[in-house]
């Protein structure tokens, strides 16, 4: 299994403005990651998004690091402005700057909040036709196409099953959030036991999980959807079972890369080199 390092782990440098985007593909060759995840180019700052995508796919050449996916949000239930069309559009052009840069896959939201909608079924048919259409035009470039355990309400791992399900199209997956699942308080190796086959990509992430009953730990925790307090963390460091969910992963033949998506309050760069090192002895450990 090839390791990516997500460019959302450098948020941290990013936000402080040590480091640019473009600097990540540098920063990830040099830390000894095989490839580079892109995440949310979006926003860029400033410029034409595909003369933006054009540096970034140069850049990564330069670096001799493959862009093993490109990542972004979308919401296919409430659309751009409420025009499902035009998001659906819009997505269209996120796969135009993928292919750019060199991506195979991408990943794209689905929905972020219900609002009038009272079940996730009633949804499911609206989603799923979306995510069809939008597969069926990223397989003409060659590109896949996935949805992530991601947003709270399509987090979960049945959810995720019966989206699948229903888009039942070759050319479209699941990217595999080992953390994610704590966000719908789901137990991991649960959730990608019922998932591996569905898999087309990987992150490994990790958190430290703190019950809903105890005491507010503030500032770093976020929320679970049923109220637990959840901190992104190294990995290795957490409460997450990432060696079983890579056992898991390998019993279900997943040979796909794996991204580290490092969100904790740790020093960016020290929490992905640790995470680097604890993800390639688990990796050895369960792929023997």
């Amino acid at each position: 299994m090839k390791i990516a390092a997500s460019s959302y782990s450098f948020s941290q440098l990013i936000k402080q403005g040590k480091m640019t985007q473009l600097d990540c593909i540098a920063k990830a060759k040099e830390m000894g990651f095989d490839a580079i995840e892109l995440v949310e180019i979006q926003n860029f700052a400033g410029g034409d998004l595909m003369h933006y995508a054009q540096k970034l796919g140069k850049e990564a050449e330069k670096q001799q690091m493959p862009v093993s996916n490109f990542t972004f949000g979308a919401d296919l239930l409430h659309g751009c402005d409420g025009n499902l069309k035009k998001e659906i559009d819009r997505v269209k052009e996120m796969i135009d700057a993928a292919e750019i840069t060199g991506a195979k896959s991408i990943r794209h939201d689905v929905v972020y909040q219900l609002g009038e909608y009272r079940s996730f079924g009633q949804i499911l048919p609206q989603l799923s036709e979306a995510c069809c259409e939008i597969t069926e035009y990223a397989a003409q470039k060659g590109i896949r196409t996935m949805v992530e355990n991601h947003g709270y309400i399509c987090q979960d791992s049945l959810r995720m099953e019966q989206l699948f399900r229903a888009v039942n199209h070759p050319n479209f997956g699941l990217l595999i959030d080992m953390g994610n699942f704590l966000c719908a308080d789901e137990p991991p190796e649960i959730a990608v036991s019922r998932l591996a086959s569905c898999a087309f990509y990987v992150h490994a992430k990790d958190f430290i999980i703190k019950p809903a009953e105890g005491s507010d730990p503030g500032e770093g925790f976020i929320r679970s959807r049923g109220g637990n307090y959840l901190r992104g963390t190294i990995v290795g460091h957490g409460n997450v079972p990432v060696r079983q969910c890579l056992r898991i992963l390998n019993q279900a033949r997943y040979a796909g890369s794996i991204a580290i998506e490092f969100e904790g309050i740790e020093p960016a760069e020290e929490a992905l080199s640790i995470g680097l090192k604890n993800l390639k002895k688990y990796i050895a450990q369960e792929t023997k």
